[in-house]
């Protein structure tokens, strides 16, 4: 089935679905691709794909042991995809109680393995994407398996995400990619703050160079160390400092501390 234009996604995309298929049989209720291959400006190099499984149940040792076999399977067959796949397997009932209460979800996401982890509120950004701009691949619509969320509710996540950053950024330290993502992440919640809606980090980029010209340099550095994310003869340090400044102005900007 053809569900994007880009025929290597598109053969990875059939063929993850119909191994999820065979190994969670009717536990499988929905996939759904969310992200830049849905909203635009997809870089096959860089950019990854997103995808949420929706199950009737959490997923049990068997299914979880056979996914996780599977997702190492598929790295070995599109091998331009390591390391850039994010699928988190969440169960109906942890999709219309996130808001109240947290629930365990397993995850396969860049720089991590397979996993289980205990996801509430915090992941209501991702739940709200899907939700507005979502693609369903298999399944009912989304909105049949997703609690509603508003917009206000989708901007009080983005202020408390931005919050968090000013904290987290030190992480970023020792990694220039991360770094550009971060500075990126920050552009993206500015305009999430702005609109009410979520765009790509380009887009996002784009738009604060304009709202931001103090700014425009480093986003335009951010976006170029996003694609040199190879490159090892840097020194990731060295632009540390900026990073930090430009998250923390706007973490506060944006969550309004």
């Amino acid at each position: 089935m053809e569900f994007i234009e880009y025929p290597e996604i598109n053969s990875f995309l059939n063929t993850a679905l119909d191994e999820m298929k065979v190994i969670l049989g009717d536990n499988l209720v929905g996939l759904y691709l969310y992200g830049s291959l849905v909203w635009g400006d997809f870089d096959e190099n860089i950019s990854d794909v997103d995808l949420l499984a929706v199950t009737k149940t959490p997923l049990n040792g068997s299914e979880f042991a056979q996914l996780e076999k599977l997702h190492n399977e598929l790295v070995k067959s599109y091998k331009e995809l390591d390391n850039r796949v994010e699928i988190a397997y969440a169960h109906l009932a942890a999709l219309k109680t996130f808001k109240i209460q947290k629930s365990e979800i397993s995850v396969i996401s860049p720089g991590e393995p397979f996993h289980k982890k205990e996801a509430g509120i915090d992941w209501l950004i991702n739940w709200y994407i899907v939700l507005q701009q979502g693609k369903t691949l298999f399944g009912p619509d989304s909105d049949r398996v997703i609690e509603p969320i508003s917009k206000e509710e989708f901007v009080q996540a983005v202020q408390r995400q931005a919050k968090e950053w000013a904290d987290w950024v030190i992480h970023t330290k020792g990694s220039r990619p991360y770094q550009g993502h971060a500075i990126l992440t920050m552009c993206r919640a500015f305009y999430a703050q702005k609109h009410g809606e979520q765009v790509s980090k380009k887009q996002a980029a784009l738009w604060a160079m304009i709202e931001l010209p103090e700014w425009t340099a480093l986003i335009q550095q951010a976006l170029q160390w996003r694609r040199d994310f190879r490159n090892r003869e840097v020194d990731n340090e060295a632009t540390y400092p900026q990073t930090e400044k430009f998250v923390k102005y706007m973490a506060g900007r944006i969550a309004g501390f």
